[in-house]
């Protein structure tokens, strides 16, 4: 089969559309051939040798995809550890999902990594309830546009941050009630004029570095930080008192590494709560740009120039 390869680690230039083995399907596997995947900030980092994929999986890049399966044409779409990038990719019939009929496989292609993320961390690990205020950073990403959807649904109010006024216009028309851009203005101060002091009550947070400390003065005692990833370093300066005076948690969350058994769980819960939005049209996947497969250093260079609002997607050429 064609496939994207990463023959040496590297930016978007060390992608190669290339031969790789048919997947081989496990026990309680099927074969997927996939019509379309979608691009990931991990996909950049395990391109460049920084995230490799979990023990076991594909070493081929991609997080999920959406396709028909082999035998019975079923149109599906599913979260992977890896292989997405791929004509044809092994998947855990437990895994898979049913695209609505409305949605093309583009358009579900664009919803399992970001929205199982979003909805894993602002409710299952986040703990967020109706009548209470996320921040979610970064927010013009395709976590962050199906956070502020799926925190609306559940009777939140949500502040977004952006590093354009662009993407700020384009948060507030998919439901944010505040949108900041950070380009020109610090969120801390902007939240406290709008809302006052310590009005949030979750934060969901993929930046870290020097967003983490106001993010802890701008929760209310009791609040919670679920930090999702690292894309401003490693390391973050905070005032321990700070958490202590105000019984803060801070969680720290990732989706990939999760066993099996977990993501098998999490799609059960997924396909309960969520799908019925997608079916329904009262959620929808934000699609910012497609291109063919063989074209995925492409959209790997939208991805590294923060160009998008939601996601990439890949189509099977």
């Amino acid at each position: 089969m064609k496939a994207i390869l990463v023959p040496k680690p590297g930016g978007p230039e060390a992608l190669v559309w290339g031969e790789a083995p048919d997947p081989v399907p496990g026990l309680g596997e099927v074969v997927v051939r996939v019509r379309a995947t979608a691009v990931n900030r991990a996909d950049l980092l395990q391109a460049q040798g920084k995230y490799p994929p979990p023990p076991g999986a594909s070493e081929i890049l991609g997080l999920e995809a959406a396709g028909e399966v082999e035998g019975t044409g079923e149109r599906v779409f599913f979260l992977l550890a890896g292989g997405g990038y791929a004509e044809k990719v092994a998947v855990p019939r437990s895994m898979l999902m049913t695209i609505p009929r409305s949605l093309s496989f583009a358009e579900a292609a664009a919803i399992p990594e970001a929205w199982f993320t979003a909805y894993l961390n602002l409710f299952q690990e986040g703990g967020l309830k109706a009548g209470e205020r996320v921040l979610v950073h970064a927010a013009a990403s395709g976590v962050g546009t199906a956070a502020i959807q799926l925190a609306k649904r559940a009777g939140a109010s949500v502040v977004a941050t952006a590093r354009s006024a662009k993407k700020c216009v384009a948060l507030v028309a998919l439901g944010a009630d505040l949108a900041v851009d950070t380009s020109r203005e610090e969120f801390l101060s902007r939240i406290e004029q709008t809302f006052g002091k310590e009005s949030v009550d979750l934060v969901l947070d993929p930046v870290g570095g020097p967003l983490f400390a106001p993010n802890l003065k701008a929760l209310r005692r009791g609040g919670r930080v679920v930090l999702i990833a690292s894309m401003a370093g490693p390391s973050a300066e905070i005032d321990l008192r700070i958490v202590l005076a105000k019984r803060l948690r801070i969680i720290g969350s990732t989706l990939r590494s999760r066993p099996v058994a977990e993501k098998i769980d999490l799609t059960a819960a997924f396909v309960r709560d969520v799908l019925p939005g997608f079916v329904d049209g009262s959620l929808v996947p934000v699609v910012d740009r497609s291109f063919p497969l063989s074209a995925a250093a492409e959209a790997h260079h939208r991805m590294a120039g923060n160009e998008n609002v939601g996601k990439i997607v890949l189509v099977a050429d």
